[in-house]
């Protein structure tokens, strides 16, 4: 008999949510892991994807070069760029220092067995680590960037500019993944209680995807460079997790009440198994 008292067992702020997270992969499983001990029910649903660069023979040469202790540093500036990297089941030797751009980046990193040496102290964006970076490092070094096609080689050219030699490669390009009709149906009719919004990609995504979205769905944004990025993208922005974390995404969500849908606890005829990606 479980004699546990009903006050240690009820302490579950999202209990009841179904809660749609972004991404798939570790990060995923990571994010929903801690919804899950929240009491929330996690719909993974993996809205964006990278495809390979457009200049695979730079970026697997890069990469062997890594392995061969080419460099001093490594910077990460996505989860996405972790992504790329687990793909390759790049090496990173000892010898070189791993940088994330923020504890997304970061939490990444680690699900997947890679160590992190620096994460920015306040500014998480690539100017941020660059500053760090150019004064912790005060002799010429070799560094790696890797990045998305369409980010800003803001991070390369501080770096530059200080006196490193540092090798910028497009790691990657970001691709939508359509999410299924159940679960665009789910978004639509309030069912899916929030949506977390990790990235300007994610947002881009949501916004294409899920245009009607009901007005008591909480969507809620990690940072504001992804608030910035996601009302740029004219998606709606209830909440913003002050640091780039798991748990403070999570904490910000559930400060809001459970905005229920009027048929989410119902049972739908005919409806199947939930599928990998659904639950």
């Amino acid at each position: 008999m479980n004699t546990q008292p009903l006050a240690a067992t009820a302490v579950k702020p999202l209990r009841g949510w179904r809660v749609l997270v972004p991404r798939g992969g570790p990060w995923g499983d990571t994010v929903a892991a801690g919804l899950r001990s929240q009491g929330a029910v996690p719909v993974i649903a993996p809205l964006i994807n990278f495809a390979p660069s457009n200049d695979q023979a730079t970026l697997e040469q890069s990469l062997a070069d890594l392995a061969a202790g080419a460099f001093d540093w490594i910077t990460l500036t996505s989860a996405t760029t972790v992504d790329v990297l687990y793909a390759y089941r790049a090496k990173i030797p000892a010898s070189t220092r791993v940088a994330a751009v923020g504890e997304t980046t970061a939490t990444a990193l680690t699900a997947v067995g890679y160590r992190v040496d620096l994460v920015p102290d306040e500014d998480n964006s690539a100017a941020g680590m660059a500053a760090q970076m150019i004064a912790l490092e005060t002799s010429p070094r070799r560094i790696l960037t890797l990045r998305s096609e369409t980010a800003k080689p803001v991070l390369t050219r501080r770096l530059s500019e200080a006196g490193h030699d540092v090798r910028s490669v497009v790691a990657y390009r970001t691709v939508g993944v359509p999410a299924t009709e159940r679960i665009a149906h789910d978004v639509h009719s309030g069912r899916i209680n929030a949506i977390l919004v990790t990235s300007g990609s994610v947002a881009e995504q949501v916004r294409e995807q899920f245009p009607e979205i009901p007005d008591e769905t909480v969507i809620a944004a990690i940072g504001p460079r992804t608030a910035k990025d996601a009302r740029k993208a004219h998606l709606r922005v209830n909440v913003v997790a002050p640091e780039l974390t798991v748990e403070s995404l999570i904490t910000a969500v559930s400060r809001f009440p459970l905005p229920h849908a009027h048929d989410e606890f119902a049972p739908r005829t005919g409806e199947l198994p939930l599928q990998r990606g659904e639950r």
